[in-house]
């Protein structure tokens, strides 16, 4: 007995709407980034998923999702080490009170 794809596409839906929600109300960098990164995990399991049903003995699903896994933890690093230049420079990682990083 197969599972249907809607059970894998509900989660991967919650995921990315709990990740806008997060990234729109938080005023945190480091929850803002936690929830791009749900965000991409919501993505990453919609490419599996469809791979998986549409193109059943091909790997190209599978190739995408470890290609962003990759461009996240890459995009990871780069945020991290420029949240904490952003705290070397103001003492706080609040988006509402950065504005000593303007010219």
């Amino acid at each position: 007995m197969e599972i249907s794809i809607i059970w894998y596409l509900v989660p991967a839906l919650v995921m990315f709407c709990c990740g806008v929600y997060g990234f729109i109300t938080r005023k945190n960098m480091i929850a803002m980034l936690i929830s791009l990164e749900l965000m991409l995990n919501a993505v990453d399991i919609n490419f599996v998923v469809f791979n998986r049903y549409l193109f059943p003995h091909q790997l190209e699903g599978m190739f995408f999702t470890l290609f962003a896994i990759a461009i996240a933890a890459a995009e990871t690093a780069v945020a991290i080490a420029i949240i904490i230049n952003v705290f070397r420079a103001a003492k706080n990682i609040d988006v509402t009170d950065l504005t000593k990083m303007k010219f």
